[in-house]
Parts: C-alpha cells; structure tokens; sequence
C-alpha cells in the first residue's frame, strides 16, 4: 500500500494520511477487476513492469479525493459572485477572471458560470472570465463532456437551474453547450507546475490544500501570490487557512472567510491567460 501512496504523492503532492489508508484498496477495486488483477501487490507488480504506461495515471486517479457537487457551501459561492460583479463594476472595461484550482468533475466552475451568468444579466454586466484546472486527466475531461449522473445533478443544483441549464440524456444529465464554452479547461498540477498564465482577481481551491505538506502549501501560496491581482481574493475550504501558513495572505476585511494579498507582496507579471 505504501508503493501507491508513495504515487500518488509523487504525481500530485497529495498525501493519504495513515487513517485513510483504507482507501486505497476501496478505491483501486475497479481498476484491478478490470485489469483481472487480485491483490495490490499484483497492481504493484503490474505498474512497476511499466511505470510509463497508463496505469499510473488510473491509479492515481482513483486515488484522488474528488469529492464535490454543484453549489457545495453555497453561502461563499453567493460571495463570490457578490465581489466579480462588485469589481466587474470598480474595473469597468476589464473582464474580471477567475481561477477554480482543483476543479475535480468540474461541479465548481460551473456553478460559478451559472452564478455569474444570472448576476451579469440582472445588472448588465460582462460575464467573468473562468479558467478550471485539475491535476487528472480523467477529472478534467469529465468536467469539459459536462455529464453527470441523476446522484450528481441532484446534489446541490436547484431544479430551476437543472431545467435551463441542462438537457436529460437516458440516466445522465448534460451540461448546455454555451454554459461549458464559458469555462476554460485545462489540468494543471499546483504542486508540480507553474501558476497559469495570466492575473486573476479571484482564485478559488478549496479542500486541496489540507492535503499538501506545510511546504507545498507554502509552495502553492507564493504561486498564488505572483498571479493575484491587488485587491483580489483568495478563497479556501472551509477547514483551511493562510494565518500560520502564509504571508502573502491576510484575511479580507470585506469578505468575511475570504483573503486578500497582504500589502507590499510583489506579483508575478505575465500573459494574460487565453
């Protein structure tokens, strides 16, 4: 079990804390039934005869926490809306963007793009921009197909926006194809890559961090750091914070839970992001 912690650390700086170990086996089942393998000792084997093929890739992403769903704490959601129009208004001209790191399935970034849509409509404003990275393949190309089971589309998602923005398909549900063109999809790894392009004014990655080591956290907030735009916000998991662990954040006065660069922090200038 060891072997494929150790994986799953390597590829994405994620650690399986050790009462959680239960989860690899749970989780890798269908990945070994399909494979005709037993035991993990035989996945094991199976991935060290060939540790640059797929297998490594399907491993990990099994191994992933992906939980999710559509509006999950709804409450700072409706904040974040709140604050892209409030400066969608203070930067008029600029499209305000937004980066939702950690999208897993993709449930966050569109909530946000339904959010947005709704808001920009009822006050004439230009729609913000959204970029949605994830570190799996898998997460990623689920998210861009926008299709989800009745299980999935029923947690959190209000059958008022059920109906407009999805169509039914047999037992699955399917995102509208101009609700998905408004998100941009890409797999970026925030422990083992650069930050994206471009300057945002909100960064959301929330429930990723608790599973990082204090210095990949450390690592993942100075790249944060150099893409927030002054006056931008950081928002985190509910059971996550920058106080003790950064300081390039500090909380914001204006919205509560949320955080803001700390004054005299020095940005990374880039591209804007396409």
């Amino acid at each position: 079990m060891s072997a494929l912690a150790t994986l799953l650390e390597k590829r994405t700086g994620q650690r399986l804390a050790a009462n959680r170990s239960w989860r690899i086996e749970t989780e890798l089942k269908p990945v070994m039934r399909a494979l005709g393998l037993e035991t993990l000792e035989d996945l094991v084997a199976a991935y060290d005869a060939d540790p640059r093929g797929k297998l490594g890739d399907q491993i990990v992403d099994a191994l992933l926490n992906q939980e999710t769903s559509f509006f999950r704490d709804g409450a700072v959601l409706d904040m974040v809306a709140d604050a892209a129009m409030a400066m969608a208004v203070e930067h008029a001209g600029r499209r305000i963007k937004v980066w939702s790191a950690g999208c897993a399935n993709g449930q966050e970034p569109l909530s946000l793009a339904m959010l947005f849509a709704e808001r920009a409509r009822q006050q004439g404003l230009a729609e913000p921009e959204i970029l949605a990275t994830d570190v799996s393949d898998a997460a990623i190309s689920r998210a861009r197909a926008g299709r989800f089971s009745q299980f999935e589309i029923q947690r959190g998602l209000p059958v008022r926006r059920m109906i407009e923005w999805f169509e039914a398909d047999g037992p699955t549900w399917t995102a509208r194809p101009d609700l998905v063109r408004r998100i941009v999809f890409r797999r970026h790894n925030l422990v083992g890559d650069v930050p994206p392009v471009g300057r945002f004014d909100i960064v959301l990655c929330r429930n990723v961090l608790l599973y990082l080591s204090a210095d990949q956290r450390q690592q993942v907030f100075d790249a944060f750091a150099r893409v927030v735009r002054p006056g931008g916000l950081l928002v985190l998991g509910a059971g996550e914070t920058v106080i003790g662990q950064s300081e390039a954040f500090v909380p914001s006065a204006r919205y509560r839970g949320l955080y803001e660069p700390a004054p005299g922090v020095r940005l990374g200038l880039r591209e804007e992001f396409a």
